[in-house]
């Protein structure tokens, strides 16, 4: 069984006059341990496909299925719980918490699984040690590089054990050297710990890495090597 499953998924937007279709029929399947980036121009359905897979967004006809459990019915709810169990995001904007330490960002959504104190700040210190910030655990988002807070972001991603990381164009505002860096890092995530990412992005960088690209182009997949 794949670890995700779309079947059939379309979706259209209705809130201009003319409604914008902006999949057509996607069906792809992504397994376990997958390095994967989704290509294409802007206006090809990236941004969405992702949003759908991370059941941020509902496809308006079609079915996502994510390690055996059909996400694009259920109720909001519920939905909320299987993301924060089964789903990690990086964001090309980070989304830190201002107010919040390095170490406190990463623990925050154990926070909100209710795991116990003590497992989640080992749990959030052995990550910030393995993405290389092992000493900057009491820095706050101001007092560190876009670079380090795309770090962070990605142990606070791995924090909930997730099945699968979306990023969302994760290397946008990150210079080359503080690019690669992360693209390391996530490499060695994707062999250390059999973490599957799944990329929207643009950056060649990213593509290059990539193991699977999928290229979409107007809602359609145009080409999955």
């Amino acid at each position: 069984m794949s670890l995700i499953e779309l079947k059939n998924i379309s979706k259209t937007y209705n809130t201009t006059a003319v409604p914008v279709k902006a999949l057509r029929e996607i069906n792809l399947n992504f397994e376990k341990q997958e390095f994967t980036s989704i290509v294409g121009p802007s206006g090809s359905g990236k941004t969405t496909l992702l949003n759908i897979l991370g059941g941020l967004d509902k496809p308006s006809s079609g079915q996502v299925i994510v390690a055996g459990k059909e996400i694009s019915s259920m109720k909001a709810g519920k939905l909320v719980d299987f993301r924060l169990h089964n789903i990690g995001f990086v964001f090309q904007a980070y989304n830190l918490i201002p107010v919040l330490t390095a170490i406190e960002n990463v623990e925050f959504i154990m926070l909100l699984q209710n795991i116990p104190k003590k497992e989640r700040h080992e749990r959030a210190k052995s990550l910030m040690e393995d993405v290389g910030l092992g000493d900057r655990l009491t820095n706050r988002p101001s007092q560190l590089s876009g670079g380090q807070q795309q770090r962070v972001a990605v142990a606070r991603a791995l924090a909930s054990k997730p099945a699968f990381v979306l990023a969302d164009e994760p290397t946008a505002n990150l210079d080359s050297q503080s690019a690669e860096a992360l693209l390391d890092m996530m490499e060695e995530m994707n062999e250390k710990h059999n973490m599957t990412f799944i990329f929207s992005t643009h950056d060649a960088r990213v593509i290059k890495r990539a193991r699977r690209v999928v290229t979409l182009e107007d809602g359609m997949v145009k080409e999955d090597k």
